[in-house]
């Protein structure tokens, strides 16, 4: 092969992995930017009309000694705050339940049961092993059609997004209450996170890992969420 041809193959290769950076590039930026128009749902209590929500809380980690973070302790006491704000009627903790050793949603449940709320009304979501499976099974699972969703601010968009795209009307309430440590690794991979579940949205739709029988929250009791997933 000639030097001329070597140099135009070059420049057409060149030219394609040119072409599919500029197509990557647009497409993460026009994913995170529908995600992050969904920042208008994020409220102040105040502000959420009275209705029957579900209060659906996203998890984080634990500790070694089984107590939640800081930054689940601080969706946890948010959660309570709109529940005596009478703006929520029951409560839907979703976490990571998938080894027996860690139990977020136990966690979750033991926070909230300290404040001497009805246990009917709080619903374990042990398959929550990311906001899309949360989301997915809150609509399949537990049957819910409106929710505030607590987590932090950085989070909300996107969580918001998956519900709406999936039918709740969801409205959020951000659960920032002090500085976190590795907030900003958080940050940058929700970035990611945000273009992977405008696909799985859009376009992939995949179920969670475990979906199972219908608990609806309007008419079930809490009670029987227990050791589901």
């Amino acid at each position: 092969m000639n030097i001329f041809k070597v140099r135009k193959w070059r420049k057409r290769g060149m030219g394609i992995f040119i072409s599919l950076l500029i197509i990557f590039a647009l497409t993460i930026s026009v994913a995170i930017s529908i995600v992050n128009s969904y920042k208008k749902y994020i409220y102040n209590l105040e502000d959420i009309p009275n209705d029957n929500y579900a209060i659906i809380v996203l998890g984080a980690g634990v500790r070694n000694d089984g107590t939640p973070s800081d930054i689940l302790a601080d969706r946890l006491e948010t959660s309570l705050e709109v529940y005596k704000a009478n703006i929520g009627s029951v409560f839907i903790l979703s976490g990571d339940h998938g080894r027996e050793e860690y139990n977020e949603v136990r966690s979750m449940k033991d926070y909230i049961m300290k404040d001497n709320i009805d246990e009917k009304i709080i619903f374990m979501d042990h398959a929550g092993f990311s906001t899309y499976d949360s989301m997915y099974r809150a609509k399949e699972i537990f049957k819910v059609d409106k929710a505030i969703i607590v987590t932090n601010e950085y989070h909300l968009p996107r969580a918001l997004y998956i519900a709406r795209k999936l039918g709740i009307e969801a409205y959020g309430v951000k659960s920032d209450k002090r500085g976190y440590q590795l907030m900003d690794s958080y940050k940058k991979r929700e970035v990611l996170a945000q273009l992977k579940d405008f696909f799985y949205v859009n376009i992939l739709k995949p179920e969670p890992k475990f979906l199972g029988d219908s608990i609806p929250v309007n008419n079930s009791d809490g009670r029987v969420t227990e050791d589901e997933k």
